[in-house]
């Protein structure tokens, strides 16, 4: 395993350490405003650091690829979306572990467009990451709900997403690539709040929602997560940027520790044996697709 592989597995258990800060944040303040709203301030308060650090060290960069900026931008944020709307209604650990699926789709996604391989042995290790998953979640497939669908398109945009990155950290720095992100995250759900005040629908609640103004408690948990994440997505864009999407996708399970630790904090059960098996085959899956020559 080089060095740089190294140094992206590092940046990918740290973004999912601050990841899992940010769901546990969320969480609390869904108590009190619509997840849309969360999203916004998730955003724009990562936009307000990333321009300042901007204005501090300018982008040093080629460019040329304003659409692939784009379009990671918009599917990142309508992951995060229906990734905030779940957060809110079903369980931190089984909110996390619905946007693990993600891995899959990078490596899939990795595959088809930039000719990413991993390997037998890679794709063996991703196997038993999503065996872990389904022991973690319950998850049998005999009856979808909501939160369900929403929950793997969440995998899916955040496949296209993160197998974007790939590409364009060759074109841009890693700050642009985030701030094209936190923009559309900012700006999309401004839009959405507008149009929840005079429209409203039970089937599309993920994505509309009345502005509510934030308490003084609300605001701690806003300051809180808007810092975590920023840092997280940062962090995240690295590792991405550092080594094969496949390894990065498959070390980021690890988030899905963080969050069951977390969610027993805020008062979750502690987790059960199927729990605890999903977690160790999670653990070896990291291993296998890490240690692949």
């Amino acid at each position: 395993m080089n060095n740089e592989t190294i140094q992206g597995i590092k940046f990918m258990l740290f973004a999912s350490l601050l990841f899992a800060f940010m769901g546990a944040f969320a969480k609390e303040l869904s108590s009190s405003m619509s997840s849309v709203e969360i999203v916004f301030f998730r955003n724009i308060f990562g936009v307000i650091l990333i321009v300042f650090a901007l204005y501090r060290k300018p982008a040093s960069q080629k460019g040329g690829r304003p659409w692939l900026l784009f379009f990671r931008g918009f599917v990142g944020f309508a992951a995060l979306l229906m990734f905030f709307y779940n957060i809110s209604n079903i369980s931190l650990a089984q909110a996390m572990t619905f946007s693990k699926t993600s891995t899959i789709f990078t490596a899939l996604f990795a595959y088809i467009f930039i000719k990413e391989k991993l390997g037998f042995k890679g794709w063996i290790g991703v196997f038993i990451g999503f065996v872990g998953i389904l022991f973690i979640t319950g998850f049998d497939g005999t009856n979808l709900e909501k939160s369900d669908w929403l929950g793997i398109l969440t995998g899916v945009g955040a496949g296209l997403a993160y197998t974007s990155v790939r590409e364009l950290r060759t074109y841009y720095d890693t700050r642009i690539i985030v701030l094209s992100f936190m923009t559309i995250g900012s700006i999309g759900p401004a839009i959405l709040m507008l149009l929840a005040n005079y429209y409203s629908s039970d089937t599309f609640d993920f994505i509309l929602g009345k502005f509510t103004m934030p308490t003084f408690h609300d605001w701690i948990y806003i300051v809180l997560m808007g810092t975590v994440a920023t840092f997280a997505q940062i962090y995240m864009t690295k590792a991405y940027a550092s080594a094969k999407a496949g390894i990065i996708g498959t070390i980021s399970y690890s988030t899905l520790v963080f969050a069951i630790i977390l969610g027993m904090i805020l008062g979750d059960k502690f987790p059960d044996f199927w729990i605890v098996l999903g977690i160790l085959l999670i653990v070896i899956s990291g291993i296998l697709v890490s240690s692949k020559k």
